[in-house]
This record gives structure tokens, sequence and C-alpha cells, in this order.
């Protein structure tokens, strides 16, 4: 037979239930201000459900009021006075306290497990509503997992560890609290999801674990797939950049050539004024893809918003260009450039631009001759046509960048609202370079692999399919090592 586990999303007033309520649901529940008893009444909602039919409902509950007095009225329920006073007297009267009495009792006789959320933005001993409220989970005698919620920005994992400490030394007098986890409603990553689920089902009798097991099965499904999705999306984005070849115009005269042959070769620093313009289109590129890759990241991780675009600094110092040397205008250098096969050395000045100081590919271009010349540099260089694309050392800063992306969307919180861009936290930033650094070999392998003729149909296909796995793992691996307990409770634990 199918199973529904319940359970009850409680704390003091005005802590965040429904906020983070929102964040795993991955929908908008309630109406979330900062105001005491927005939500009235327990409202049930689907969390989970497998193929067997197993469910796993979240009840969202107004806020204890006055923790104290709800104990007291509650332990008064047995006689005909405390029934008076909280159903006659206090409907009427405190309508609010009422309703958390209800709230409290619904939670006694629905919930499996009860999520207690607390705001970790106070010291546990500043906390004074937590004593009077453990007891009123006592009362409830349900299991209890303990959240710790407004953690603030995304920090390391050891402050979250230290966290962690405090509350647990606070409540290791209470035998119903089983477990607690940071689960901030605002910054938590998904994967910490589920370490949560994990918890659930060891707070459960034994008889319930294999619902829930089946039930965590289901979850670790769909957040597969969801990555692999959000990889993919990365992965194909990344590709269509670095298949990207923006063409320049043919021609020119001596002095072009001259200056195109120098910055082909790397012996001047000559920028033709096409380059400009090229480099424009390919900011432009870089603008759309990231604005794309974004939003579909978005929508996968049921958010909305509007995602903006990266433009490279400098990006100039990240841009390759191959120019196409014209026949015609080489043809005039003829008696400029001599050689022998062993090699050709050439000083050539025009114009105030000097290309000289290097050996230039004596053996394939010294026998060529004047028109020749042109020609050489183009099957050298493998340039059909001339054009502007990404070089390496952008493509592996593009690379990054989509890492540090990933985590700011798997990171936001439903109940925030709009997502918004913000900047990465220095532990992201140093878990994707650790992570880098140990793989360069392996994207250097891929951008180095790109064709260097203008004419790339496929290319991005086949650029994306190398990289979608070994984006998997540095993704992985980044979670690792920013949630290396959470991460083995989660999908990915074998993932590649």
């Amino acid at each position: 037979m199918p199973d529904t586990i319940s359970l009850s999303l409680v704390s003091h007033t005005n802590v965040g239930k429904t906020t983070l309520a929102r964040t795993l649901l991955a929908r908008d529940i309630g109406e979330v201000r900062d105001a005491p008893h927005v939500t009235e009444f327990a409202d049930p909602h689907l969390l989970l459900q497998d193929a067997a039919g197993n469910a796993l409902t979240l009840w969202d509950t107004p806020g204890f009021g006055d923790s104290a007095r709800l104990v007291r009225r509650l332990r008064q329920q047995g006689n005909p006075l405390g029934w008076f006073l909280s159903e006659v007297w206090d409907r009427w009267r405190d309508r609010p306290f009422w309703a958390s009495q209800h709230v409290v009792r619904h939670v006694r006789e629905t919930s499996d497990v009860v999520l207690y959320l607390v705001n970790a933005a106070e010291p546990p001993a500043a906390a004074g509503y937590v004593e009077p409220e453990m007891a009123l989970l006592d009362w409830i005698g349900k299991p209890v997992l303990v959240l710790l919620n407004q953690l603030g920005p995304p920090h390391a994992g050891d402050a979250d560890a230290r966290d962690v400490q405090r509350w647990q030394a606070v409540l290791q007098g209470w035998p119903q609290v089983r477990a607690v986890l940071p689960l901030d409603a605002f910054a938590r990553c998904w994967v910490q999801e589920g370490a949560l689920w994990q918890a659930v089902q060891a707070a459960l009798p034994p008889p319930r674990q294999e619902a829930m097991a089946a039930l965590r099965q289901a979850w670790a499904q769909q957040r597969r797939q969801q990555f692999d999705t959000a990889v993919q999306a990365l992965a194909q984005s990344l590709a269509r950049l670095a298949a990207t070849h923006v063409a320049l115009p043919e021609g020119g005269g001596v002095k072009d050539t001259l200056r195109q042959i120098g910055s082909v070769l790397g012996l001047a620093e000559s920028r033709p004024a096409a380059l400009d313009g090229a480099e424009r289109q390919v900011a432009a590129l870089i603008e759309d893809e990231t604005r794309r890759s974004t939003a579909a990241l978005i929508a996968l991780h049921g958010l909305h918003g509007q995602a903006t675009g990266l433009v490279l600094e400098r990006l100039g110092a990240h841009v390759e260009w191959r120019r196409r040397v014209g026949e015609g205008s080489a043809a005039v250098l003829g008696g400029l450039v001599s050689g022998a096969a062993t090699g050709l050395a050439a000083d050539v000045a025009s114009g105030g631009l000097t290309l000289g100081g290097g050996m230039i590919a004596g053996s394939v271009l010294g026998a060529l001759g004047a028109a020749g010349l042109a020609r050489g540099l183009n099957v050298v260089r493998g340039t059909d046509r001339g054009w502007v694309g990404l070089a390496d050392a952008a493509l592996q800063a593009l690379l990054r960048a989509a890492l540090l992306r990933y985590l700011a969307v798997a990171h936001f919180g439903r109940g925030r609202g709009q997502w918004r861009d913000g900047e990465a936290p220095p532990h992201w930033v140093q878990a994707v370079d650790a992570v880098l650094a140990g793989t360069p070999a392996a994207f250097d392998a891929v951008w180095s692999a790109r064709t260097k003729a203008f004419d790339n149909a496929g290319e991005a296909e086949r650029l994306g399919a190398a990289l979608q796995p070994l984006l998997a793992r540095s993704v992985t691996d980044v979670l690792a090592l920013l949630y290396p307990d959470a991460v083995g409770s989660t999908a990915l634990h074998g993932s590649a």
C-alpha cells in the first residue's frame, strides 16, 4: 500500500517558514511579509511523490507566539476550564493565539516528523523562545529536525559546522531532536535538501523508512535529470562560443598586408581596424550566450527572473584572430623577402612596422616566392578565410564563470523572490579554481582540438559532446568540496 509521510514546518513567529516552504516546493505558496501570524492555519502541500504512489506532504503552519503561555494552555486541555479557555475565550478574544493552539494539536495528530526552523542569525543563548518551544515540541511527541535558517550569504562549510555545533549544544537535553541541519531559505544549495530527506528517513520508525527511501530515490532521479540538463545547457553554450568565428573583411594594401603578416606570426602587435568591430561582435555573442544559458538554469531550478550578460573585461586580450593575407599585395613584397629551405629570417620595415627578430617557418615559406608568401601563411595558419574567435585563455575564463553561475543559481532559494545576480563568495571561487587546477589538460585538449578553418559546421555539437562529461565531473567535484556530507546523500555520488 502506498504511504503518505507528513512533515510539519513550525517555528517561532516570523522566522521564515513560508519562505523556506517555497524554496523546498519550488513554487509560490502563502504570503511572505515581515509580520506575525501571516499564515493563520496549517496548509498541506505535496512535496514529493513516486511512481508507486508514496507521497511526502509538507504542512506550512502559523508561527508560535507566546510559547510559554501556549504550553500552559495546551496542558490544560484535559479539563473543562481549559477547554472553555481554548475553544471559546481564545477564539474570540485572541484569534492568533487560538490558531496556534489549533495548529499545534494538528501537528501532534498528523505529523510524522516536525521540521523546527530557528533563526541562526542570533546566538542560541539570545533566542529565549527556544526552551518553551522545545517544551511544546516535547508535548507534541514527534521526532524533530532543527533547521538553521537566516544563516546569511553562503559561507565556508566550517562556519556552518560551527553554527550546527552551537545549536546542538543548546538542544542536547531534548531527546526529540534527532538532527540539526543548515538549510537557509535564501541561500541553501539544493544538495543540502538531500541531507534533509536522509535525516527524515532516519527519524521515521523502521516500517515507514522503506516508503521514505523510495521517495528519496524519486527525488534523486528528478534532481539528477535537472543536474544533467543544466550541465548540458552550460556545455552547449560554451561549445557555441568555442566554435564562434566572426569573419574579417578580405583585401588591403601592402601596409595592411604587412600588419596582417606581423600579427598572424606574432611578430608585431598591430591591430587592423576591422578587428575592433569583430571583437564587438564576439562580445555581443558572449553577452547573448551568458544570458541564454543563465535563463535556462533559472527556469530549470524553478525560479523566475531576468538573466544578465557578462562580457569579459579586456576582451582583446582573450581574442585570437586569423587573417587571410591578400596574395596581390603580398606579390609586391617579392623583392624584400629572401631565404633558404632551412629557414627564412625576415626583417621588413614599412610605415614604422617592423617584422623581424624571428624565424618564419622557413622550410615551408622559403621557396614560395612573392605571391606564394601569402598562400604559405594561409596554409600554415589554416586560414581559408580571415576570422576572429576566442582564444583558449578566454574559454577557460568563461568555463570558470559558468561554474560560478551554476553555483549562484543552485543556491538561490525560491523564497528569495525574483532571480538577481550577485557576487560569488570567496570560498566558491576557491573551490572552482581548485577543481579546474586539478584538470587543466582535459579542457586544454578540447580547446586545442578546435578546427582552424573558418567553415566549421558541426564543430559546436562536437565540442559540446566532449565538454559535457568534463563539466559534469567539475560541477560534482566543486559541490563535493563545498558540501562533502550532503553530496553523498544526493544523486551526484555516481555522477561522471
